[in-house]
């Protein structure tokens, strides 16, 4: 929902989901909203000029007048900036989400910042795939690039020897992405190792959700012995091997296998996609996404750009 005009009389504009809309066509009386979040997409806080001539009031007059958008269904456009209420007012930093590109060679982008998924295996053997930095392996699904996730205090103002308050350290994560593109696997390098991510649900938008924890994706046999999904970060030094300037929480670490109907097919990328040169291979196939990345305890949230590609 949204507020269509705030410059008068305040007019809410509610519109429900395909999946409310279903729930309520029920007639029985089960629809009930026990569960709402705030959000604040449109709000540029830059705009707040505590500078103005005017005095006080006049601060956040741009922020108040900035016009809000239509409420809409689609809830993988919708709600990208949720509001999270934290009772503690001794904080002077929040954990932030980010991409650690310099932990290693293979979690680095791309060169135009995306990751690149190379969808079957002419692909991974031809130009694109031989040697090039930020390329996913999908269809062998075990060597090339991987994406990290850092998380934790992103300021040189705090030692990063002091730990994180278990209260701010992230143990559980959840990922997003589009399921006709593919899914979330593991970071093993031998296949007989890699793990898929168990997907908890799949929306009406195509949206796969992942729900990814410490205590049940870490460390363990399942992985053959090496690192699962989720790790905590125990790095105290200031190394140039890491991205989080202060004090650390986890790791979140994850390769993207590309789907059946992308390895297959030309379908999707005709549909949705366009074509380009990328690494000298002319005309080569490419679908634009993103994988979204959400700490579950602070609600903070990292988009990683990504590029499904195919050569012709």
């Amino acid at each position: 929902m949204g507020f269509n005009d705030n410059s008068g009389d305040i007019i809410l504009d509610s519109v429900l989901t395909d999946e409310g809309r279903a729930r309520l066509a029920r007639g029985d009386g089960s629809f009930k909203i026990v569960k709402f979040a705030l959000v604040d997409d449109e709000v540029d806080y830059g705009l707040y000029d505590k500078t103005h001539t005017s005095g006080t009031a006049y601060y956040d007059l741009n922020i108040l007048s900035t016009p809000i958008l239509e409420a809409f269904t689609n809830n993988s456009s919708a709600g990208h900036s949720r509001l999270l209420s934290i009772p503690r007012n001794d904080l002077l930093y929040l954990p932030i989400l980010e991409l650690n590109e310099v932990f290693d060679s293979a979690t680095k982008r791309y060169t135009d910042g995306m990751f690149l998924v190379a969808v079957d295996e002419d692909t991974e053997k031809s130009a694109i795939g031989d040697d090039t930095q930020g390329v996913i392996f999908g269809n062998a699904q075990a060597g090339g690039t991987y994406v990290r996730v850092d998380q934790g205090l992103d300021t040189t103002e705090v030692s990063p020897k002091r730990p994180l308050d278990p209260d701010l350290k992230e143990t559980h994560y959840i990922i997003q992405m589009d399921n006709r593109f593919g899914n979330i696997i593991s970071v093993n390098n031998q296949l007989s190792d890699v793990a898929a991510a168990k997907v908890s649900f799949v929306d009406d938008d195509n949206i796969a959700t992942y729900a990814l924890s410490l205590n049940t994706d870490g460390i363990g046999p399942k992985f053959g012995g090496g690192p699962g999904f989720v790790l905590l970060n125990t790095v105290t030094d200031t190394s140039n091997l890491q991205t989080i300037a202060g004090p650390r929480g986890s790791i979140l670490q994850f390769r993207i296998a590309s789907s059946v109907e992308l390895s297959t097919s030309n379908y999707l990328f005709d549909q949705l996609g366009s074509t380009a040169t990328i690494e000298g291979v002319a005309n080569t196939k490419f679908i634009d996404s993103y994988i979204r990345v959400i700490g579950a305890t602070t609600g903070y949230r990292l988009d990683i750009p990504v590029r499904f590609v195919k050569i012709p």
